[in-house]
């Protein structure tokens, strides 16, 4: 592959990339620094990709190995309440199981892939993803609003949210509505499409929300994620494609749940 079809190849795998480091990460800043990282690495060294055929998984791979190199390193100090409190969490999970469960549920890697990513056998993949749900989702519990104006689709997210242990404060459909529900009872995350019944924005009844209360997680559901992957405004950690499955929603809501700063959840 000439240099000029592989920036191409990579430049169109970068956002899903960006997308898995802030989902791992917990952070726009520090993902993005991880991925400028591996883009740095690959134009000081394109050997790195060598081996692998399938340019999403070799940037993935050469992602992973500088994530393991850095020992993961967080900087206490330099975290807000809630990363402190995610990264507290974080250290009881089994090793790599976060890593294995990101790529399978929110990158849609098939087992086989994970492994090839993180040098790890399929069958290992499959143990640590089946861990990850497990522990994940027993660690925290709080509650959840949900901004959708598709009635079939917001009470599919209510009910795999409930399932998950959590509560649902309500459903909103419009950008006034949500203002309101949130008003009532403050939700620990916020589930949110990003075009509305009105024709108002999810992401403008987010940002409002977010000034008046604060830091709240909030996963994104759209059909475009690359619209909210382009680097010229904040953009959200948590975003999961239209159509989703049920293992995504889960995931990401267990993830987004790690990054939660409200009293009123349960560790």
């Amino acid at each position: 592959m000439s240099s000029a079809d592989l920036a191409q190849a990579i430049g169109r795998e970068l956002p899903f990339l960006r997308r898995y480091a802030r989902a791992l990460t917990g952070s726009q800043t520090a993902g993005d620094n991880y991925a400028a990282a591996t883009l740095e690495a690959i134009l000081s060294d394109r050997s790195i990709l060598d081996g692998e055929d399938d340019v999403r998984i070799a940037l993935f791979r050469a992602f992973h190995a500088i994530w393991q190199s850095s020992g993961q390193p967080v900087e206490d100090s330099e975290l807000s309440t809630r990363e402190q409190r995610a990264q507290d969490h974080l250290r009881n999970l089994t090793p790599n199981s976060r890593e294995a469960l990101l790529l399978r549920t929110i990158e849609e890697l098939r087992f086989d892939q994970i492994g090839r990513v993180m040098q790890i056998d399929q069958t290992e993949a499959e143990e640590l993803v089946t861990i990850a749900m497990t522990e994940m989702s027993n660690a925290i519990s709080g509650k959840a609003m949900v901004i959708e104006d598709e009635t079939i689709i917001a009470m599919d997210l209510k009910g795999i949210v409930q399932a998950m242990g959590h509560s649902v404060t309500g459903i909103a459909r419009t950008h006034s509505a949500a203002v309101e529900l949130a008003g009532k009872q403050r939700p620990d995350l916020i589930l949110a499409d990003i075009q509305l019944a009105d024709g108002s924005s999810g992401i403008d009844a987010v940002n409002e929300l977010l000034a008046d209360m604060g830091d709240i997680p909030v996963i994104f559901i759209t059909a475009f994620p690359e619209r909210l992957l382009t680097g010229d405004r904040p953009e959200p950690a948590f975003l999961i494609s239209k159509p989703y499955s049920e293992e995504q929603v889960r995931s990401a809501v267990s993830q987004a749940m790690f990054f939660a700063s409200t009293e009123g959840l349960e560790a």
